[in-house]
């Protein structure tokens, strides 16, 4: 099964709101995590792990406080290299790119969610 058929929309913003507004943000979509672009590139994400450690500093920018070292996957690979990366990388989101240009996003919920297309010689490897 290819990522592209798990994904999901991925909601995204700039490094310049607050971390008030993200966690508002995530709050109001009901998810986990917020790409932070720039210029249309993925230069961030703020997870709610993020926020919560930083309750404390609510007017403080997004771009302070989220991972700047973001691992992507291409729509077209398949959910096993997915959850390779994610159990490599130690990481539960990935933002999923075409060409470079962000297209979606997968969680680690999504790829259990569809382990049955896993194969399962990969799962006990």
């Amino acid at each position: 099964m290819k990522v592209s058929q798990i994904m999901n929309k991925a909601i995204v913003s700039d490094d310049n709101i607050s971390i008030k507004q993200a966690a508002k943000i995530m709050s109001d979509k009901n998810i986990g995590s917020l790409i932070i672009l720039n210029e249309n590139k993925i230069c961030g994400l703020v997870t709610e792990r993020d926020v919560l450690k930083n309750v404390s500093k609510l007017n403080l920018k997004v771009k302070n406080i989220m991972s700047k070292n973001v691992f992507v996957i291409d729509k077209n690979s398949n959910i096993e290299e997915a959850a390779s990366l994610m159990a490599e990388k130690k990481i539960k989101r990935l933002p999923v790119v075409e060409d470079k240009k962000l297209v979606g996003l997968i969680s680690v919920t999504d790829v259990i969610a569809n382990s049955k297309s896993i194969n399962e010689n990969f799962l006990f490897e």
